[in-house]
């Protein structure tokens, strides 16, 4: 299977968080690095460390008796780049070091890692497992002057790798099949002798597993299908997220992310590149590398490649392709008839009136004044949800939006500044599953 149609979200996947605004090794914000997809090294990890050793995926797929699913998993594995000072006979690790004008630096570089796979999807099918193993490896680079002196050096080290991806298939219904995959990092490892950052040389990094079937597809977890939605019910994902990609409305691929995500993600066409720095958004972060002073700019550039192109970017985006970053509108009905209201309010489309329209929940006609109490949807990734649920509010209006989608405004009953907030129009807003109308609300 050709899974480049997945690799730009893939990718954005695996180096999220890779280097921090402002991109500089010295910056406090870059000494804690990646935050998604961490698997330690297991015996580290049981001792006491922070970070897990193993992850799971589960999904479902529909297929054929003898169809077969091939993947990749894919991570980071870290490398250690150390600058050393040439000193008489010897040579010492320094930060960073300038030599005739051009800036090096000490930083942990990230070395792309894929293992493929490809197993039978039958349920009479065995389980099965393959192992992974990354061979340390340590290269010495001179670094020499213009009158041709070395005077110092680049010295990259990498760690062993060792680890286990585990199959297992499990029928679930009629031609449904469900998948188990199952990632450990087995790599040797001295118990709690080394914090965080050490640990970080012996983990993979950024994990992802991408999943393609042919004479088949994919069922949808986070909206599944009604006779697949008691299989989808059974799946336990532990530090992973799997999700539909590729063209949307197929079910051929599956990206199995540590970050969650909606099914068929994509990346905004308005986006020039990669900029790392977890949840940015891409203006704000851009005008911001733009104001770095050129000192900044130097050391993120010494710093790594990437950090290098996103400074090269900055530097040369034309005004146009900054105002493209401005905001975008997309799957717009046909706008209605002008008036002197913004398009975007209820004034301007006189067939909308959130303080008397209504929407039925459960065969209640909830409007305006009724109570509800609060359910919010599975399918939401908000943990304030948490503080939410089975809260008792009042809906202060039905709302529609620009794809004809119906929400329900609320306040809570409990809130001191429920009336500030009335006053002010802000609201919770539900779609109208994820609320119970109370019983004195029928109308």
């Amino acid at each position: 299977m050709n899974f480049e149609s997945a690799r730009k979200i893939a990718d954005a996947v695996l180096y999220e968080g890779y280097v921090l605004y402002p991109y500089r090794a010295s910056s406090s914000k870059n000494r804690l690095r990646f935050q998604f997809g961490i698997l330690a090294p297991r015996q580290w990890s049981n001792s006491g460390g922070c970070e897990q050793w193993w992850m799971s995926t589960e999904c479902i797929a529909e297929a054929h008796p003898d169809a077969r699913v091939s993947g990749k998993v894919r991570f980071l594995q870290m490398q250690h780049r150390t600058v050393e000072e040439a000193n008489s006979n010897s040579f010492r690790a320094v930060e960073s070091l300038d030599i005739d004008g051009k800036l090096f630096a000490s930083w942990d570089e990230g070395i792309e890692r894929e293992v493929d796979f490809e197993f039978p999807i039958s349920a009479e099918a065995p389980e099965r497992e393959i192992r992974l193993e990354f061979l340390a490896a340590r290269a010495i680079e001179p670094i020499r002057n213009l009158h041709g002196s070395v005077v110092a050096r680049v010295v990259r080290e990498m760690l062993a790798l060792n680890g286990v991806i585990r199959f297992a298939t499990l029928a679930v219904g009629d031609r449904l099949v469900k998948l188990t995959i199952r990632i450990e990092n087995e790599t040797p490892w001295p118990e709690l002798a080394s914090g965080r950052d050490e640990a970080l040389r012996g983990s993979f990094i950024g994990v992802h597993t991408l999943l393609a079937i042919a004479d088949g597809n994919f069922v949808s977890l986070t909206d599944p299908p009604d006779y697949a939605r008691a299989a989808a019910a059974q799946c336990c994902n532990v530090r992973t997220w799997p999700v539909l990609v590729g063209e949307s409305g197929t079910g051929d691929m599956l990206l199995s992310s540590p970050i969650i995500l909606q099914d068929y993600p994509a990346i905004a066409p308005e986006s020039p590149g990669d900029l790392f720095d977890g949840t940015e958004i891409d203006e704000i972060l851009t005008l911001r590398t733009m104001t770095l002073t050129n000192q900044e700019k130097r050391e993120a550039r010494a710093t790594d490649d990437r950090a290098a192109a996103i400074i090269d970017r900055a530097d040369a985006m034309p005004p146009e392709m900054l105002d493209e970053l401005h905001g975008a509108l997309r799957a717009v009905a046909s706008p209605p008839p002008s008036t002197d209201a913004p398009w975007w309010g209820p004034g301007a489309d006189s067939s909308v009136s959130p303080e008397t329209d209504s929407v039925e929940v459960n065969g209640v006609s909830v409007r305006k004044g009724c109570r509800v109490r609060l359910c919010p949807g599975a399918r939401r990734a908000d943990a304030q949800d948490m503080f939410l649920e089975g809260r008792v509010g009042t809906v202060e209006g039905v709302f529609v939006d620009v794809e004809n989608r119906n929400y329900v405004a609320v306040t809570l009953e409990d809130d001191p500044a429920a009336d500030l907030y009335q006053a002010q129009g802000r609201y919770l807003y539900f779609s109208p599953d994820e609320l119970e109308p109370l019983a004195e609300s029928a109308s």
